[in-house]
């Protein structure tokens, strides 16, 4: 489904340095091709009325203004703009003749440098945190700004940037966001704009709306050679030319979805330290609402797209429902994070869907099996065989791998990360125990219930015995007649709780979930 010309560009020939191969990704607007040591970038024939990419011309010129923008923040990165001919039928990248199409070259930054890509691994610090604040303000500090540009600040823009959007995601209601969270975050955002109609027009009269970078977040920061910021808004300068909060309420934003609002509240108090912009912390939850709902929007954007994979169409509609969801949070007292338990009896599925709710949506995941074995001094895939409620599942035993489990969730919901307890809860108390712990914590609670018919369980038991006698490598030790004792066992759930049907296909059971965590 992909254009000729796009398809053509998958040749390594087309290259003035004939690389080894060439990678194609793509987002809503570009196609960018990626060689060993280059990234080419072509942008796409699209017109979302926020942008217009609809010709040869308007394309070369925003590939200008994107090197030119760009330089700005990552002077080493961006090469230059090359022309796409044909040579004897072969597109070539600089070749000879009238140019098809504008590809912008940059410099291919390691993978491992991409903050985005960092922090799946944990492996950023408050150091680099704080490097990119201070980036960031010294950037802001010396950001142009005139007449024109601070005009851009001005209650009315203002209105009009959420009203597009607000309009722009009306087919997307039930799709990607609910009628309720529409209407809640579009009734805050009205609201926030009438009451605040002087402060705006002060930060535009003080000189805070300024010739930004539009687009921070975790992708487009490298932390190599120095920090660089790569991606800024080029095709809009509606979208550029903001308050300088504005600007850093994505990057703000982004580090809240990747699950690390430690991080977030630490570039936040750095940030406004280093500018000493005391005003501009009122307008912070505000923008942030904003760029988490303009995210939401443009990853439903690509989840229509008919030239998009099916794998990337069901990960941009997680995305959009997950931004739309933080958005509603800013707009509804703040940013808080989640403590969500996926409980059920043996194997009835819920660690497979903790998992994959955890991988989803950077959640952390704690289990009472691999809780239990290290409180036992035994290795993880080491499977124990006990008699039930006796040695390591003992009553005392389990109590104690509880008070653990939820010691530790505690600890991260304190640090403002979300966090799924992956564990039967057979017993109220275990609960009881958990909600005297959330005391005085800001947090949302949500309770999932994982349920499975006897033959389901008993299929997945045996073939989890098996693998473990063949690799080595699950955690759980239950098996069929574990299964039953749990079972006559088990202790209804007295709160609020959604009961999911593990039965279905584990996205299926994500689906319905999202829709209770997120409506």
């Amino acid at each position: 489904m992909l254009p000729p010309l796009i398809q053509a560009l998958l040749d390594p020939l087309s290259y003035p340095e004939r690389p080894a191969e060439v990678n194609l990704r793509q987002t809503h607007i570009s196609y960018l091709f990626f060689t060993p040591d280059f990234v080419y970038k072509v942008k796409k024939s699209v017109n979302f009325g926020f942008l217009d990419f609809t010709s040869l011309y308007k394309r070369l010129f925003y590939c200008n203004e994107e090197l030119r923008l760009n330089r700005r923040l990552a002077p080493g990165v961006y090469i230059g703009v090359a022309g796409i001919t044909y040579e004897n039928g072969q597109a070539k990248v600089g070749g000879e003749g009238e140019p098809v199409e504008y590809a912008v070259k940059m410099k291919r930054l390691p993978e491992a440098s991409i903050l985005e890509k960092m922090l799946e691994e944990d492996k950023v610090t408050e150091k680099e945190v704080i490097r990119i604040a201070e980036k960031i303000a010294e950037f802001h500090k010396d950001a142009q700004t005139n007449e024109r540009i601070s005009s851009f600040g001005l209650p009315q823009i203002i209105r009009n940037n959420t009203e597009e959007n607000f309009i722009q995601t009306i087919d997307a209601i039930d799709m990607t966001i609910s009628k309720h969270t529409f209407d809640r975050i579009k009734e805050y955002t009205h609201e926030f704009i009438s009451k605040n109609e002087r402060l705006f027009l002060k930060r535009a009269k003080d000189g805070f709306i300024k010739d930004c970078h539009g687009d921070i977040h975790c992708e487009h920061i490298s932390i190599a050679d120095g920090i660089n910021l790569i991606d800024c808004i080029e095709f809009n300068e509606r979208f550029r030319f903001s308050d300088t909060v504005a600007d850093i309420a994505f990057f703000s934003m982004d580090l809240d979805y990747h699950n690390r609002a430690d991080l977030s509240r630490l570039f936040d108090s750095r940030y406004f330290s280093l500018s000493k912009d005391t005003e501009g912390v009122a307008l912070l939850d505000f923008y942030k609402c904003y760029r988490a709902y303009v995210r939401g929007k443009v990853a439903g954007f690509k989840s229509f797209e008919p030239e998009v994979t099916d794998k990337e169409k069901g990960a941009a509609l997680l995305d959009a429902k997950f931004h739309f969801h933080l958005s509603k949070l800013y707009a509804t007292g703040g940013f808080r994070p989640a403590l969500i338990i996926i409980m059920g009896l043996s194997g009835t599925g819920k660690t497979t869907i903790a998992e994959e709710l955890s991988r989803d949506f950077s959640l952390i995941r704690l289990s009472s099996d691999s809780i239990r074995k290290e409180l036992a001094g035994i290795p993880i895939e080491e499977k124990r065989i006990e008699e039930f409620k006796k040695g390591i599942y003992s009553e005392e035993f389990t109590n104690r791998t509880y008070r653990a489990l939820i010691e530790r969730g505690i600890t991260y919901l304190k640090n403002g990360r979300s966090v799924i307890l992956d564990a039967t809860f057979s017993k109220q108390k275990h609960i009881e125990e958990l909600k005297t712990a959330l005391r005085g914590i800001t947090a949302d609670f949500h309770i999932i219930r994982c349920a499975a018919g006897d033959d389901a369980v008993k299929e997945r038991i045996l073939g989890r015995c098996f693998e473990k006698n063949k690799a080595g490598t699950a955690v759980s030790d239950a098996d069929w007649q574990i299964y039953l004792k749990q079972k006559a066992s088990f202790e209804p759930v007295t709160e609020p709780h959604l009961t999911v049907n593990s039965e279905l296909p584990v996205n299926e059971s994500v689906a319905a979930i999202i829709g209770k965590i997120f409506d």
